[in-house]
Formats: C-alpha cells, sequence, structure tokens
C-alpha cells in the first residue's frame, strides 16, 4: 500500500474532475449543432431524447459504483484475480442489461413519452433518435464498470483519456453528419452511437491485462461473489433511484410555480450540476483510498483518506460558494436573457452559494462508504434523509414557495451527510 498523501488524493481525483467537465460541453455541442438546422423542433427532439435515455442509464449508475467499491477491496487484500473478475462481472451485467434495453427499446420508449409528452414533429424525430442510440445502450452500460474498475486502481488518467476520445469522436462526428452531409436528428444519434462503440473498445484496451487470462474463467463464477456484487448493487441502485425521485420531485413542485419559477430553478440547478462534477473527483478518491485500506485491513489508513478527501471536498465546496456569490448574477445573466427569470434566480442565488458547502459532506461521505461496502447503510440514510426532505416540503413550501423547495432540497442533503457522518464508525470497523 502506497502511503495516503495529499499529493496521491489529488492525483486520483483531478483527472475525475477534468473529465466531468467535458460532459457539459457535449450537450452543448449537440444542441449548437441542430440548431444551425434553423428549426425549433430539432433541438427539442435530442434534448428530449437526451434526456430520457440520461435517465433510463442513470439507474445503471450502481454498477460503477458497486464494481469500484469491490475492486478496491481486492486490491487491498492483494487479490489480483478477484479484482479481475470483477471487471469481467460488471461488464456481464452491463452487456445483458444493455441488451434487455435494445429488446425492451419499444415499450420504454413509448413509455417514456407518455411521462414527457411533446409535439408531434418533436415525438417523431425524438423517437427517430432514440431508435439510434438505444443500440448504444451495452456499450454505456458496460462502460459504467470500466470506469469503476480504473477508479479502484486509481487510473483516473485513463478515466480522463476515455471521456476526452469520446466526446471528441462524437463532436467530429456530429459536424461531420449534421453540417456536412446533413443527416439533421439522425446523425446526431449516429455520432454518438459511434462515439459510444469507439468508448467501449478503447475502455476494453485499457483492461486488457484483466481480460487476457482465461484461468479467471472459473473465478468470474463463483456464486458468492454474485451474490455479494447483486446485494451491493441492488442497495446503491435503490439508494440511486429515490434519489432521482427526489430530483424529480424538485422539478415538478418548481414547474407548478409557473414557467418563470421553473426556468430560474433550471438555470440554477445547472451549479448543482457544476458543483456535482467538480466534487465527485474527491468521492471517487475515497471510493479508491478507502476501498483498498478496508481490504488491507488498515483501519488507519481509512480515517486518513476521509480525512484528507473530506478536507478536499470541503475547500471545493467553500470554493464554489464564494465562486456562485461573486460571479453568480454574471451567470445567471449569460444563461438567459428574460428579465424575470434573471430576477427570479438572483433571489434564489443565496441558497446555491450554500448549498456546495453543506453538500460537501454527503458527497465525500457517499465515496467513504462505497469504498467501505457500506451501501445498505447508504441505502437507509437515503431513505431517513428524504423522509426528512419530504417533511421540509410540506412545511416550508406552502409558507415560503419556491425558497421553501431550495430549502428541503438543502435539508435533504444536510440529513444525508449527517446521517452517514454518524454511522462514520462503521466504516473504520470494515478495515478492523
Amino acid at each position: 500500500m502506497t502511503e495516503i498523501s495529499q499529493k496521491r488524493v489529488l492525483r486520483i481525483a483531478l483527472p475525475v474532475v477534468l473529465s466531468n467537465a467535458t460532459v457539459p460541453l457535449l450537450g452543448a455541442v449537440d444542441t449548437a449543432v441542430v440548431g444551425q438546422m434553423g428549426l425549433a423542433a430539432p433541438i427539442g427532439a435530442v434534448g428530449l431524447g437526451a434526456v430520457i435515455l440520461a435517465s433510463v442509464y442513470w439507474i445503471f449508475g450502481f454498477l460503477r459504483m458497486g464494481t469500484s467499491g469491490l475492486a478496491a477491496q481486492a486490491i487491498g487484500r492483494g487479490d489480483g484475480a478477484e479484482r479481475d473478475a470483477i471487471l469481467l462481472r460488471g461488464l456481464m451485467v452491463g452487456g445483458l442489461a444493455g441488451l434487455l434495453m435494445v429488446a425492451l427499446q419499444y415499450p420504454l420508449i413509448q413509455a417514456a413519452f407518455r411521462i414527457a409528452p411533446a409535439s408531434a414533429e418533436v415525438a417523431e424525430l425524438a423517437r427517430s433518435y432514440l431508435g439510434i442510440r438505444i443500440w448504444g445502450a451495452p456499450a454505456t452500460i458496460m462502460l459504467y464498470a470500466i470506469t469503476g474498475w480504473l477508479i479502484a486502481l486509481e487510473r483516473t488518467r485513463a478515466v480522463l483519456a476515455l471521456q476526452l476520445v469520446m466526446n471528441g469522436v462524437n463532436i467530429a462526428l456530429d459536424f461531420w453528419f449534421v453540417l456536412g452531409l446533413d443527416l439533421g436528428v439522425p446523425g446526431v444519434a449516429i455520432a454518438t452511437l459511434i462515439a459510444e462503440i469507439a468508448g467501449l473498445s478503447l475502455g476494453l484496451w485499457l483492461c486488457r491485462s484483466a481480460l487476457r487470462p482465461l484461468a479467471l474463467r472459473a473465478q468470474v463464477f463463483v456464486a458468492g461473489a454474485w451474490g455479494q456484487m447483486l446485494r451491493v448493487n441492488r442497495d446503491i441502485m435503490i439508494r440511486s433511484v429515490i434519489l432521482q425521485g427526489s430530483f424529480t420531485t424538485f422539478l415538478f413542485l418548481g414547474a407548478g410555480m409557473g414557467d418563470v419559477t421553473l426556468a430560474a430553478n433550471q438555470v440554477l440547478l445547472q451549479f448543482l450540476e457544476v458543483t456535482a462534477y467538480a466534487l465527485d473527483g474527491f468521492a471517487f478518491a475515497a471510493e479508491a483510498l478507502v476501498g483498498q485500506a478496508v481490504g488491507a485491513r488498515r483501519r488507519a489508513d481509512v480515517r486518513r483518506a476521509s480525512v484528507i478527501t473530506g478536507q478536499w471536498a470541503l475547500a471545493g465546496g467553500l470554493a464554489l460558494g464564494a465562486l456562485y456569490l461573486l460571479a453568480g448574477p454574471w451567470l445567471i445573466d449569460l444563461m438567459t436573457t428574460s428579465p424575470e427569470v434573471r430576477e427570479a434566480a438572483r433571489l434564489a442565488l443565496p441558497w446555491l452559494v450554500v448549498l456546495p458547502l453543506l453538500s460537501a459532506a454527503s458527497y465525500i461521505f457517499d465515496g467513504i462508504f462505497i469504498g467501505a461496502m457500506l451501501t445498505r447503510e447508504m441505502r437507509n440514510v437515503m431513505i431517513a434523509a428524504v423522509a426528512v426532505y419530504v417533511a421540509a416540503l410540506l412545511v416550508l413550501v406552502p409558507a415560503f414557495g419556491s425558497h421553501g423547495l431550495w430549502g428541503a432540497l438543502l435539508s435533504l442533503n444536510a440529513a444525508r451527510g449527517i446521517g452517514m457522518a454518524l454511522m462514520y464508525p462503521r466504516a473504520e470497523a470494515a478495515a478492523a
């Protein structure tokens, strides 16, 4: 085990932060390219189709987290065979889940349009987009397992390279297919599909050392290991679905307060997305370092990894809060020209100044608990936090409107952080 230091944490975290920073860029290019067609429907179709797929794929995020925690612990134990078998199991689960999505594409797409209705023109274009993109489901979900495995090995520069190649291919093909060949919305979908396949190919090459030994076949199918993997992923999936439901509730309640409030909240949620992308890097470092320390049965290293990653997460939360305080009004003006939306967003901006600092604990404890494989505790804390969130919604929203909505969201993240802080001793105990 290499000594856990500030430098080591940053070596893991910074490539992840840079990798995450490229994600919004791709969506912006997709929108800009179809925007050159001069029509509203293609922009709406690409946006709607991307949101539908992202929502479905987000559920499978458990595969990244579960693979990361399990592989990190295997590394800490010095069990190279199990480390590699975990990747192979993840690839199998991801591939099967993706094929299932392809097989069930018709009912999935129909259900999506019932939840998110659109005009006939937008719906037709979005269906053509989804009909192409859905074939990339196996590649996209398998990449979750690859990403989690690379994080466990602290190979986050490889994660950054993977993201840069995928986005680079996607952006180049966007321009060629849409502006050069005039393929329109299907061209955007084809570009993304090719990029996803290219990403999987590169990911498999980056993990080639784990895919070579034929002797691992027996290790992959050990029943007990599959049982552990399914239990871990089940708990993470339940936790993730509940969290997604909480954000969906926030959006729906905001929509009921009028178009101006909805638009202002949508602008400010971009700040929240940036916060998540930035702090995720330190959470991923916690996953790898805590997982390895637990596997090696080094209790002191669990504490040191938790303290150092926590310090950086808090520093990041403070920096982001300061950024939003100083540059928030300018950023709001950059994202909208509507005077009413600008005013409403500015009134709610103080919540976004406080949110990064109070949310930092929940992000970093997620990483610590994934590394320690305390997934049941994560699930239970999330259930309790959502109970606090619902109570806050019932009390604050009728009294304070949109401000009550943001206050309730703040209570959700604060409750998550406090709940996991109370259970943190179990993370150290896991290494005993």
